[in-house]
């Protein structure tokens, strides 16, 4: 368990006047600072001895004392140790690597030890654990140190501590005359001071590029500006921040512009005519490019009774980005498109994504298609890849979609009524019974779309509409990403997975005592399985539990990449998976593209020799920048959520605990989906404890208890637009019932229970 920051509340006093134990000494006071393997404080000393009352200002006397004397020095969050010696939590800078490739390092902060002139003792650090940070000489992180038996210190990092950036985007200000820039880049902690000639004339309120001045380590920094990027309260400044902050690019190279230029649509050639097929694209209303299009009709074989033929189309962007290219180099570091409110940063110029390559309708597109065929309980038969030319018979969208399904007594539109709707979803009954039995992880969490005006200001947040149009093109999209892998894996073509592995036992573990506590049961002793999760689910659905247990069981899961090597995807239950479906947005669907052309042997741009060889390394790059995308998609969300609330700060609203942490909980709000910070501070009067299994902030005292997943009554605090955070706290009875009472029962009856209730009264 991890300790909050409120003060503990004494629970020593037997009565006004009297003390439990007799004040330690200066000795035994030093000793148990020598010998405590943990962070020792005035609160861990006054605990072990019994110091309270008037007491604890004798403590404070002494330990001053001792510093003064310097036997006792401060460390990390005033935490005290021995002179001489490292403090059990400190900032450590690496200096290099030793013979065996062991990294060390040194203290940041060292006065010499008891003479003031010995070097520092050496660190050694532990091997990170899977998921930290690559560290290497220079970085500093702040690690936890454990003393070694021959005198060295063992290191364990905690986090790596950013170092000063070379260049920072923040809001120009005015502090007392003197110029000031307020970094947007949340993680960045300090102002920077601006000097007259050095601000270019900004005016207050303007957002600035500046350049950091370095040799300023503490309080504020200093900076210089290069650019002025207009006003911050345009809200057309929340995704280029976002955009700075992750390092997306966004220029395309005057190569990369002219290859584009060049491009055009193939002949037919040897590609399959699909012109006559009544293919149709289905996008959300503001798709601003259309990559994928479906058509469905009954299977003619006698021998496949109730059976369907599939045929999904999508975009050949790999006759236009061939390997080598400036354009296939410039998609390779983007490695994907990012998508925010007010704009899209795609991985393709315009030219391609919105034109050549969306498959707009009534004009010929080249395709990459695959045909599939299925029995009446949706198992796929065969199926067969093919280069083709198509021409859309229409661009539809999700609410079309369904509202021509929906309508089949009253007559659609003639354009709809045409097409092949009702085949579609025919075909997709047949593929969600096949999708019942394979038990794909089943996790309920809502979804929010932030609209914006005309005036580029959010207009609207609600929750983005899930129909059975969605789910349709989802299954088509599935059922064509397994053939793809299928038929890489038969031709021995290397392949680009999207792999997904089971989550790791630890989390598992964890999960299970959570459960335990809500009596329920998750499968032991067998290989964890998406059904087992979904029983699960199944059990809270419609409980005051669920959003809690959907919340758990996804962060339990591990985070999907892209990789070479096939280990399957854990949450939709696949042995073999690759994304296919998205080659304009997606540079892993371009290089299964390509391995596809060099299996069906329809083309000499498919999958070279020398990309093949490093798949690896291309895999991680574009996992990184999948997870840059997501960050920055987030990141601009959170500024226009934030701006969206700015005026009503005061106002309550519900929303539910969707994260537990040391320092405080973070709430989600009902309707518009922006999380919020509420301070450990602001939780009243009691000494709460960080319990990481059941993910809970719990009241020693009080036993008051706030849960992930809980619901809550919340007032807006303050709205940050330039961080894109908010401040909560919670209002009125926010008592959490659930089983802390049956881990810890209160004491019945007596004088403790006097005690008790003479406490609650006083809190």
């Amino acid at each position: 368990m991890v300790q909050g920051r409120r003060r503990r509340p004494s629970r020593e006093s037997k009565g006004k006047g009297q003390k439990t134990s007799v004040f330690p000494t200066r000795d035994a006071v030093l000793k148990f600072i020598h010998e405590s393997p943990e962070k020792v404080g005035k609160r861990e000393i006054a605990r072990a001895f019994g110091i309270t009352g008037a007491d604890r200002m004798l403590l404070k006397k002494l330990l001053k004392e001792l510093g003064e004397d310097g036997l006792i020095e401060r460390g990390h969050r005033r935490s005290l140790h021995a002179s001489g010696e490292l403090p059990p939590v400190t900032v450590i800078e690496i200096t290099g690597t030793d013979v065996d490739g062991e990294l060390y390092a040194r203290p940041v902060q060292w006065d010499g030890g008891n003479d003031g002139g010995t070097e520092p003792p050496r660190i050694v650090m532990a091997p990170t654990r899977r998921g930290g940070p690559a560290l290497g000489p220079g970085n500093r992180v702040l690690a936890k140190l454990k003393k070694t038996s021959d005198g060295l210190y063992e290191a364990e990092v905690m986090r790596r501590i950013a170092d000063q950036p070379d260049e920072i985007l923040g809001v120009f200000n005015l502090v007392a005359g003197h110029g000031r820039i307020v970094p947007t880049d949340r993680r960045i902690k300090r102002e920077f001071v601006v000097a007259g000639p050095d601000s270019l004339g900004a005016a207050p309120g303007e957002l600035v590029l500046a350049e950091t001045v370095r040799g300023t380590r503490l309080g504020l920094g200093k900076a210089r500006i290069k650019e002025r990027l207009g006003s911050f309260d345009d809200p057309r400044s929340y995704s280029l921040i976002a955009i700075h902050n992750q390092s997306i690019p966004t220029v395309f190279s005057d190569l990369v512009l002219e290859e584009t230029k060049t491009a055009t649509v193939p002949e037919l050639g040897k590609r399959r005519d699909l012109r006559d097929v009544p293919l149709i694209t289905i996008d959300p209303a503001d798709a601003r490019d259309h990559d994928d299009a479906v058509w469905a009709a009954p299977d003619d074989d006698p021998k496949n009774p109730g059976g369907w033929k599939i045929i999904v189309a999508i975009a050949d962007v790999a006759a236009y980005v061939l390997p080598g290219s400036e354009l296939d180099r410039e998609a390779r570091k983007r490695g994907n498109s990012a998508y925010f409110p007010d704009r899209v940063v795609p991985m393709l110029p315009e030219g391609l994504s919105a034109d050549l390559c969306s498959l707009r309708a009534d004009v010929d597109r080249a395709c990459l298609a695959v045909t599939m065929w299925i029995d009446a309980e949706g198992n796929k038969r065969r199926h067969e890849f093919t280069r083709a030319l198509m021409r859309a018979a229409a661009n539809l969208t999700y609410r079309g979609v369904q509202d021509a399904h929906d309508s089949s007594e009253v007559a659609p539109e003639q354009h709809l009524a045409d097409l092949p709707i009702s085949h579609l979803y025919s075909a997709f009954a047949a593929l969600l019974r096949a999708r019942e039995r394979r038990q794909p992880l089943d996790i309920e969490l809502p979804e929010l779309q932030v609209a914006l005006g005309e005036d580029g200001h959010v207009e609207t947040v609600r929750p983005r509409a899930r129909w059975d149009s969605h789910r349709l093109v989802e299954g088509f999209m599935i059922a064509a990403n397994v053939a793809a892998a299928e038929t890489l894996e038969d031709c021995e073509i290397a392949c680009m997975y999207r792999v997904h592995e089971r989550p790791e036992e630890e989390k598992v573990e964890s999960l299970r005592e959570l459960l335990s506590s809500l009596d329920l049961r998750l499968a032991k002793g067998q290989a964890i399985k998406s059904a087992h999760f979904n029983q699960i689910l199944r059990q809270v659905a419609d409980t005051p539990h669920a959003p809690l247990v959907n919340q758990v069981v996804l962060r339990t899961q591990t985070q999907a990449v892209y990789a070479p090597d096939n280990s399957g995807h854990f949450g939709l239950n696949l042995r073999r998976y690759a994304h296919f479906t998205s080659p304009i947005r997606r540079y892993a669907d371009l290089l299964v593209h390509r391995g596809l052309i060099s299996a069906i042997g329809q083309g000499e741009d498919g999958l070279d020799a020398e990309t093949a060889e490093i798949l690896a390394e291309i895999g991680e790059q574009i996992s990184t920048t999948e997870r840059r995308a997501m960050a920055a998609e987030r990141e601009a969300k959170d500024r226009y959520l934030a701006a969206f609330l700015e005026s009503r700060r005061g106002a309550t609203f519900t929303g539910r605990i969707s994260g537990v942490t040391r320092f405080g909980l973070f709430v989600t709000l009902d309707d518009i989906g922006a999380d919020g910070l509420v301070p450990i501070r602001t939780l009243g009067d009691d000494f709460f404890v960080h319990d990481e299994q059941q993910h809970a902030l719990v009241g020693d005292r009080t036993g008051r208890k706030f849960s992930l997943g809980a619901a809550v009554d919340v007032r807006l605090v303050e709205s940050d637009t330039i961080t894109g955070s908010l401040r909560l706290e919670l209002i009125g009875d926010q008592r959490q019932e659930m089983d802390y009472a049956r881990r810890k029962p209160r004491p019945k009856g007596g004088q403790k229970t006097k005690k008790r209730r003479g406490q609650r009264r006083k809190g």
